[in-house]
Parts: structure tokens; C-alpha cells; sequence
């Protein structure tokens, strides 16, 4: 009796860890974090958690149990570090610089396909691309490309800026042109980043700022318009151009897909700071349908099945909203993760 008492105990624990999920938060600051959060309570298990050491590590990109985080400096110390999560902790998988020395400066992307890493560095205007070694280590730089200017925002828009990178399921690299008002498309081959394939020409004072694609549909944001972009894909022409920020803040930051596709959210910062809720139709079109304030500068934020978390930069703070299925709207669920400075939130 007491065996099969303590085989269900055991089932009992494994059933529960089957709802958990791992958290990473990154911040403005010395370190990113690894939570343990359960997706049934919506929240983080009480512990301390996991700590990457380096500077700014402003973004992430998880590929199993390898995490790459760019270090969002704005000099030729700029870089990309690789990291293996054990559960418990982090062992480093090393480094690489962002530039060649320059052209790196402030790295605020970055994502994978397994093969190979890209990084969008902002203030060095450029889109820059590695290889993958086999143990999840990073290659010496493969290619640097530069982005231009265009656009006629002349305190925002005077010099080159990348502020996204996104690999497609038809080896495509994409990545924004904040300073153009453009998205460009780059051929991914077994050796490495090619010439350009194609760019999309966005409305002027656009600011491309994130990208998302959901099957034959790219969305982007603007930071500087507010507004949200529909293209088709791979064509990439034009749909739709749906205002997200009502007060002109002209500081629009990330979007995401609800799991079920039926919802997209974006978050806007500088004033009435929140996120804006938009259905998406049957067409992969938008139309706006509420609207929930958040604490200050929401730069980053993930979409569960039941929860939204937001990582508030000024306020020290990831905040956890309930989300509504049927509706997409958002609740305060009052309960927060103290963080410094944080600016990225995954869940994976």
C-alpha cells in the first residue's frame, strides 16, 4: 500500500511539472533570468531564480536548451553570447562581436533557424549573421550587411537602423530597415547569408520596427507611425495599414499572435502606455477591439493561452495579465515579478 502511495505521489509531481514552463527575462542590466512559471496559477514558483551574467542582455532567442542573448551595448564592445540552460543554470558557449569592430553597436535582436544566428544591431545599422558551430557555439561573423537611410524623420531616421532579424520556413532572412521604411528579404544557402531577394516599401515615417509571420501573412509594427502593416507573403505587398497607437507617442515596440491565431497584440510606449488588442480575420486582416494600460515603457511582452506578461522597463516589473479566449481582452491580475529593468519576457 505504501508503494503504490508513493507511485501516485510521484505521478501527482510529474503531472504537475507537465504545466510548468520556463521563463526568460531580459533586462538592462548585468544579467538575464530563469524562472520556473506554472501556466495553470500564472505565475513564477516561489525560489530564486537562474542567473546569465553580462552586460544588457536586451533580447533572447531560445533553440532548445541553448539560449542566445545579445549584449545591447552602444560601443565596439557590442556582442552575441551563447548559453546552454541546464535547469539549474547557465554554461557559457562563448561570444561573438557584433561588428567588424563598428557596425555592431547596440544589438537589439536576434533569433535563429539551428543552423545559423542573426542579430539586428540598431545604432551600427546593420543585419549580421553567423553560423552555428555543433555543440550551439557561435561562428566568427559570416556576413554584414548595412541598411540606409530614406525615411523623413531626421532626428529618428538620419542614420542607418536594424531593429529586427526573422528567419522564414522558406530559408528567407527578413529583417526591418527602421530608417528606410523598409523590409528586406535575404537568401539563407548552406553557406552562409546571400545578396538581397526582395524589399517591401512601407508607408513614409513608417519606422519598421518587429516583425511576425503567421503562414502566408507578415505583420510589422512602426515605431514611429503606430500604425501595424498586413502583407502577404512571400509576395510581401501591401494589405492593410491599421492604427495601433491613438495618441502618436511614436513609440510603438512589439506584436504578437494569440496560440489560436485569432488575436494579435501590441504593446506601445511614451504615452497611454498598453497594449492594443486587434482580431484577426479569416483574410489574416486586423480590426482594433480593446485596449489595456500597463505600467511604464512596455517594450516586450509574450502571449500564453490564458496569460499575457509584460515586461515594464520603469517600473522594475513583469507584469502577468489574465487573457480572455473568447474576447482577447486583458485582465490585471495584479501579481508581479520584480526584475530590474526589464525589456524582454519568453516563455518556452
Amino acid at each position: 500500500m505504501k508503494r503504490i502511495l508513493t507511485i501516485l505521489t510521484l505521478l501527482g509531481v510529474l503531472s504537475a511539472c507537465e504545466n510548468h514552463a520556463t521563463l526568460f527575462v531580459g533586462t538592462y542590466s548585468d544579467g538575464f533570468f530563469a524562472y520556473d512559471f506554472d501556466l495553470d496559477k500564472g505565475d513564477v514558483l516561489p525560489g530564486e531564480p537562474a542567473k546569465a551574467p553580462m552586460l544588457n542582455p536586451s533580447f533572447l532567442a531560445v533553440d532548445g536548451d541553448r539560449v542566445y542573448a545579445v549584449s545591447e551595448m552602444p560601443d565596439s564592445t557590442a556582442s552575441v553570447w551563447g548559453w546552454r540552460y541546464t535547469g539549474n543554470g547557465f554554461e557559457s558557449l562563448g561570444s561573438q562581436l557584433t561588428g567588424l569592430p563598428n557596425g555592431g553597436e547596440d544589438p537589439c535582436y536576434v533569433s535563429t533557424d539551428g543552423r545559423f544566428l542573426a542579430v539586428a544591431n540598431y545604432s551600427g545599422g546593420s543585419l549580421a549573421v553567423y553560423q552555428l558551430k555543433d555543440d550551439g557555439g557561435i561562428a566568427p561573423l559570416d556576413s554584414l550587411v548595412f541598411s540606409s537611410t530614406g525615411g523623413p524623420d531626421l532626428s529618428r531616421q538620419d542614420k542607418p537602423h536594424v531593429h529586427c532579424a526573422l528567419f522564414t520556413p522558406d530559408k528567407q532572412l527578413l529583417f526591418t530597415e527602421f530608417s528606410a521604411d523598409a523590409i528586406s528579404s535575404m537568401d539563407i544557402t548552406p553557406l552562409g547569408a546571400a545578396n538581397f531577394r526582395k524589399r517591401a516599401q512601407l508607408p513614409a515615417d513608417f519606422g519598421p520596427r518587429h516583425l511576425l509571420l503567421n503562414a502566408n501573412r507578415l505583420y510589422c509594427i512602426g515605431e514611429l507611425s503606430g500604425d501595424i502593416a498586413v502583407l502577404s507573403y512571400p509576395e510581401m505587398s501591401l494589405l492593410q495599414v491599421v492604427k495601433a497607437d491613438e495618441v502618436d507617442a511614436r513609440g510603438a515596440a512589439d506584436l504578437h499572435l494569440s496560440p489560436d491565431g485569432k488575436y494579435l497584440y501590441a504593446s506601445l510606449r511614451l504615452k497611454n502606455d498598453g497594449i492594443a488588442v486587434f482580431q484577426v480575420s479569416e483574410e489574416g486582416l486586423l480590426y482594433k477591439v480593446g485596449y489595456q494600460q500597463t505600467g511604464s515603457h512596455p517594450r516586450n511582452f509574450t502571449v500564453l493561452e490564458h496569460w499575457v506578461l509584460v515586461a515594464c522597463r520603469d517600473t522594475d516589473q513583469v507584469e502577468i495579465y489574465r487573457r480572455d479566449k473568447k474576447s482577447g481582452s486583458l485582465q490585471d491580475t495584479g501579481r508581479r515579478i520584480q526584475v530590474p529593468k526589464p525589456v524582454f519576457v519568453g516563455i518556452y
